[in-house]
């Protein structure tokens, strides 16, 4: 039995084209969710797929980077699906299929590719940022926690468990940024040499 799994990493992203894929290629049945690609963390319908699938099965994708991104994430991954006695395959890649000796090693070599392009994207961002900050261009995100805003809430007396409820953020968030105006607040008050 074919199964399939389908990723995009946005809510905003639709899953539509991997299931007709998937579907035409002859997936039985089909885990999708909508989660990053980063990690293997937290990707519960990958979870589900995996736990899925019996010995004799074919987990299906449609690319390989719907399955993993790192070659470490990716060659777990595979001795799950090896070890469970089930093959992988991807879709778009037709050189990528675990059931063959020839797949076993395009999908190594690709997984090693991809890593490396990744690799050298996130190179060139760093660079790319480096040099803005150099030519003062780049400032960096913008605060998304009004810290003023929780200053003047806890000074009130409210709780950070209830301000975090009010602004709309984590209980943490309220926390680091209650940390660091304390912080601030120390070195404002050492007496100058």
């Amino acid at each position: 039995m074919i199964i399939g799994y389908a990723r995009v990493s946005s809510s905003s992203q639709s899953l539509e084209v991997q299931h007709e894929h998937l579907t035409a290629s002859g997936c039985v049945k089909i885990f999708a969710e909508k989660r990053s690609g980063r990690s293997v963390e937290g990707r519960e319908a990958l979870g589900d797929a995996i736990d899925f699938v019996r010995d004799g099965d074919v987990l299906a994708v449609t690319r390989l980077d719907r399955l993993a991104r790192s070659v470490v994430d990716l060659h777990r991954l595979i001795e799950r699906l090896t070890t469970k006695g089930c093959g992988f395959r991807v879709i778009q890649q037709s050189g990528i299929d675990t059931t063959t000796s020839t797949g076993k090693l395009t999908l190594s070599i690709l997984g090693a590719v991809a890593e490396f392009e990744a690799d050298i994207r996130r190179d060139r961002q760093r660079d790319g940022i480096e040099r803005a900050k150099a030519n003062g261009v780049y400032r960096g995100r913008q605060p998304s926690i009004d810290t003023a805003r929780i200053g003047t809430l806890m000074a009130a007396g409210i709780p950070p468990a209830t301000i975090a409820r009010e602004m709309g953020v984590g209980r943490a968030s309220v926390y680091r940024h209650l940390n660091k105006l304390s912080v601030d607040c120390r070195h404002d008050m050492t007496p100058a040499p």
